[in-house]
């Protein structure tokens, strides 16, 4: 009762709802900066915030109870004694610092109710020391007994706030320990303050001056919400530093920092936040792998690929959408989850998706499709979780890569060991080059009026040590979509020319070209490096190309064809009349050689047409001054056809098979030529 009566008549109101209100600000921010400084890692850090936190506390503390104090009102004249005064807000920032220290201290779970109640006895301290800086003209006395209930309700309540905000930090608990905190502030004071009498003395009847309390009491308050303000800010501002640079590592995380697209972390999220929504299906996993990138990257340098990567990811982007999610996941991977209601708005999506990379990009000078290689798999008929849908998109994208055919592939049953069998070759493949397993073999060349040997078609051989033979149309193929092309293809040109330099006669050496290896600018040089290496005339040379690979890059194919012949080596055109456009890129390409496909030789005798074909052949290449080899010839009635149609050169079975290095070391020897006898026979 005394407390209470304390509270409501010996008290200015007024200034108690002032005292009320910077105890819950102060309280509130001395938490929350206390909660920053018990996060910090750093020591340097983490006591910077306790300082703040203590100078915060303090000062909040210490204004509560000046201003509840100004609005004490004992009926006889007041004054304060300045140096005590001084020194209680000393006491209250010093040993409120000293609980927060021992709040974050290494005690286990000590630390908080140990740091809490020497907060709370440095408010008790504080409250004290004040009181005793309070002159009154009267008579004082004390009760003991209110004295140490203020005590025991400060020390015991703040050593509970400080556990409370270990344990309660979220939700509207998190708030507790503030509502705790000013529970003890407000229970100290009053208590303290019932403890406190006054008797006037005889004779003196004025109180204090109430007017001038009110300003000192407001002054107080302002001066205390700047220092308390300034604590919040200080907070504010590191929340806001602090959730931004969270939001950038957040965003690093979960985006690839060259493009900005999602990244894999990502893209795992979000398929399976998908599949776990799809009931019915309608999910599908695109793969998608850039055909041509290694060679931007080695022919423009990696300026050129960073810049190609982002227009093909800001063309993504453009994409995607609610029914969209576009990532990408390493190199030159990229992946699309798409939501989708019939296979063929499926299709109509992938082929959208495979139209952004087949659109040129420009970077400079440069300016090339880079194409990609597409392969999908659908959720749940291909997969029902996301590392099989994946994998198996992998598997579609790999089996499109392989297929000269096609770009786009979706997943069937039968493909995972088809892929994963190709896979191991490749892998073998690779150990083969870098091992020297593989072999040439050479087949001459003749002229067909006067059995002249011209020269010899290089072809590359591979027998695998437990597969056996592997023809060349399973291998080179394999080379093209697994990167191996470039160096298989030097490995040939060098062998070819190597061996080439010991026959004992100059015939030419034909070596065949792929597309890839047309499409890559370093070739002229590299042809150009292995001639001066091996010492091969480059007149000895023939480089052999087919319509396929030359129309793949038109303007690209004719710049290096034309630095090609530059060195002095010739170019033929290989496999003619089974392209696109042949008459187009007779007129366009300057070949040095037209070799007619061995489709049209296999028919002369049976079919009049081919044998028609054969002559429009033949009559345009001489109108173009361009000689023709015919492929192919494996009887003489086929060599008399062409012979009558004055065909200039001929290879085939009849005229001689495919031989290892021995056989061919020395061209125009008896051994040669009774080589291509047996093979007749």
């Amino acid at each position: 009762m005394r407390v209470i009566t304390c509270l409501f008549t010996e008290h200015n109101l007024w200034l108690v709802l002032l005292a009320a209100a910077m105890c819950v600000i102060g309280s509130f921010a001395t938490l929350r900066l206390g909660r920053r400084a018990a996060a910090s890692e750093a020591t340097p850090e983490r006591l910077g915030w306790q300082f703040l936190t203590a100078v915060c506390a303090g000062s909040s503390i210490w204004t509560t109870h000046f201003i509840a104090m100004l609005g004490y009102q004992p009926g006889v004249p007041v004054s304060f004694d300045a140096a005590l005064t001084v020194v209680s807000m000393i006491i209250a920032i010093a040993g409120t610092g000293i609980g927060i220290l021992l709040s974050t201290a290494p005690l286990g779970r000590l630390a908080n109710p140990l740091g809490g109640a020497v907060f709370g006895l440095a408010i008790a301290a504080m409250h004290f020391t004040g009181m005793f800086a309070y002159r009154v003209d009267g008579l004082v006395s004390w009760d003991q007994a209110y004295i140490t209930a203020a005590i025991i309700l400060s020390v015991t309540l703040t050593a509970l706030a400080f556990m409370g905000v270990k344990r309660w930090t979220t939700g509207a608990m998190s708030y507790a320990p503030a509502g705790i905190l000013v529970l003890a502030i407000v229970a100290l004071h009053f208590t303290g303050m019932a403890a406190f009498e006054v008797t006037p003395l005889a004779g003196i009847e004025h109180g204090a001056d109430s007017a001038a309390f009110r300003a000192m009491a407001l002054s107080i308050a302002v001066a205390g919400l700047v220092i308390v303000g300034t604590g919040m800010s200080s907070y504010l501002i590191d929340t806001r530093v602090r959730e931004s640079s969270d939001e950038r590592l957040r965003h690093m995380a979960l985006h690839d920092p060259l493009t900005g697209l999602p990244n894999r972390t990502s893209f795992n999220a979000c398929l399976d936040a998908w599949l776990a929504e799809a009931e019915d299906g309608g999910v599908a996993v695109i793969g998608i792998d850039l055909n041509r990138f290694k060679e931007i990257n080695d022919v423009w340098g990696h300026e050129a690929g960073d810049a190609v990567l982002c227009t093909l990811a800001n063309r993504l982007k453009g994409f995607v959408g609610r029914t969209h999610f576009a990532a990408r996941l390493g190199g030159d991977e990229f992946s699309v989850i798409l939501r989708t209601d019939s296979r063929i708005g499926l299709q109509e999506r992938v082929e959208a998706i495979e139209s952004l990379f087949n659109d040129p990009v420009v970077f400079g000078e440069y300016k090339s499709a880079t194409g990609a290689s597409l392969g999908i798999a659908v959720y749940p008929h291909d997969g029902n979780d996301r590392d099989t849908l994946v994998r198996n998109a992998d598997l579609a994208m790999y089996k499109a890569k392989v297929d000269p055919l096609q770009d786009v592939c979706f997943y069937d049953t039968g493909l995972g060991e088809a892929v994963r069998e190709r896979r191991a070759l490749a892998s073998d493949l690779r150990e083969a080059i870098e091992t020297d397993q593989l072999q040439l073999h050479y087949q001459v060349q003749t002229a067909i009026g006067t059995g002249d040997i011209r020269g010899y078609e290089a072809l590359l051989r591979w027998t695998h040590p437990t597969r056996g033979r592997i023809g060349p149309d399973d291998f080179i193929p394999l080379a093209e979509a697994n990167g191996l092309i470039l160096p298989l293809g030097e490995w040939v040109l060098r062998r070819a020319c190597e061996e080439a330099m010991r026959w004992s006669e100059p015939h030419k050496i034909a070596v065949n070209l792929s597309a890839v290896q047309l499409t890559h600018t370093g070739l002229p040089q590299q042809i150009h490096q292995i001639l001066m290496e091996t010492g091969l005339p480059p007149a000895r040379l023939e480089i052999e190309l087919t319509e396929t690979a030359v129309i793949k890059d038109r303007v690209q194919s004719l710049h290096i064809m034309r630095q090609i012949k530059a060195l002095g080596v010739s170019v033929a055109l290989d496999d003619f009349g089974t392209g696109y456009s042949s008459l187009d890129i007779l007129r366009t390409f300057p070949f040095d050689k037209i070799k007619l496909d061995k489709s049209f030789t296999e028919e002369l005798e049976h079919d009049h047409r081919s044998l028609a074909v054969v002559r429009a052949i033949l009559a345009l290449a001489k109108s173009l001054g361009i000689p023709v080899l015919a492929e192919g010839i494996e009887t003489v009635q086929q060599l008399d056809l062409l012979r009558s149609e004055a065909c200039d050169e001929g290879q085939g079975y009849y005229l001689g098979r495919p031989a290892p290095m021995d056989v061919v070391s020395n061209p125009g020897s008896t051994a040669s030529t009774a080589d291509r006898d047996d093979a007749v026979a």
